[in-house]
């Protein structure tokens, strides 16, 4: 290795400082040795989740931090993007045993039949890196309520509204975290003048309910021929999330939900670590986890 690589290689891993590498590289690991999440069967709600080879780490810490202070146990549908090896899957079916683990093959034999009759829906799911977050989920939902939930979120306390909200069978809209802003490939106007429905601002797709029913992939094929939809490589899953339930029904979770860049997790009871402040996963939610004793081995998962 030459000098200019290693030079590079030291900044980039201490480019947020000595204690986001440290929480990083040394402390996040030791969610591993953290007992499984046994009786993940409720199915009042699913979680569907979609991780990759550099993410399904951060991935145990999300789901443990929300089953621990949710102390719900919600059914959990893991979908591999195609990129976890044998030992990722069989870590994480170990830490969630009760979980299914959806491989990329199985998931492209079963949805891409499924998306025959829908020909920009199918087009989509051979092109998009992110379109599983749609097809896939909605293929293996097999629950009336889907919790989506991303990696890059971490709990500190219960979420109380969130949970009222998946509970409460008379709560018949999707809800999720506000984004900072909104964040479309599309122009809301746009919309309104050919659909007739409002678009929703700030529509984060990051965590929230989902109602399964508002998953239609009529609709998603509708959507998919608004001109120049196909945009940003992320944003457009997001948009299509955003489009369904705005058509069906939707609002935001409370503001201590919202995603921020500034300021720190105060009383919220969970925070999203988008790209921008992923750094702060490590310095500021992992720290703050350990100080409340979450890697303590004496605290109980089960």
């Amino acid at each position: 290795m030459s000098l200019g690589s290693l030079v590079l290689q030291v900044r980039q891993k201490y480019e947020h400082g000595l204690q986001t590498a440290y929480f990083r590289d040394s402390v996040r690991s030791r969610i591993l040795e953290t007992p499984p999440i046994a009786n993940t069967i409720d199915r009042t709600c699913e979680i569907h989740v979609l991780t990759y080879e550099k993410d399904w780490l951060n991935l145990i810490w999300a789901l443990k931090t929300f089953y621990h202070y949710s102390s719900r146990r919600y059914a959990l549908c893991i979908h591999d993007d195609g990129t976890l090896s044998p030992d990722n899957c069989a870590t994480l079916q170990h830490h969630f045993p009760d979980a299914r683990i959806i491989d990329r093959p199985t998931a492209d034999q079963k949805v891409l039949q499924g998306l025959a009759a829908y020909p920009r829906c199918l087009e989509f799911r051979k092109a998009n890196h992110l379109a599983p977050k749609v097809f896939d989920f909605a293929a293996y939902l097999e629950s009336d309520r889907m919790l989506l939930l991303d990696s890059d979120v971490l709990f500190f306390a219960e979420p109380t509204t969130l949970l009222q909200r998946i509970e409460d069978p008379s709560y018949l809209l999707n809800t999720v975290n506000g984004d900072v802003a909104s964040a479309y490939t599309i122009e809301p106007a746009i919309v309104w003048e050919k659909f007739g429905f409002r678009v929703i601002d700030r529509f984060n797709s990051g965590l929230g309910l989902i109602h399964k029913e508002s998953m239609r992939l009529d609709w998603i094929e509708e959507f998919l021929e608004l001109p120049d939809i196909i945009g940003h490589f992320w944003r457009i899953e997001q948009t299509l999330y955003a489009l369904f339930s705005s058509r069906y029904g939707v609002e935001l979770l409370p503001p201590e939900y919202d995603v921020h860049l500034e300021g720190s997790i105060g009383t919220s009871p969970s925070r999203h670590y988008v790209g921008k402040i992923r750094h702060l996963m490590y310095a500021e939610g992992m720290r703050h986890l350990v100080k409340q004793g979450f890697l303590d081995p004496q605290l109980s998962y089960s």
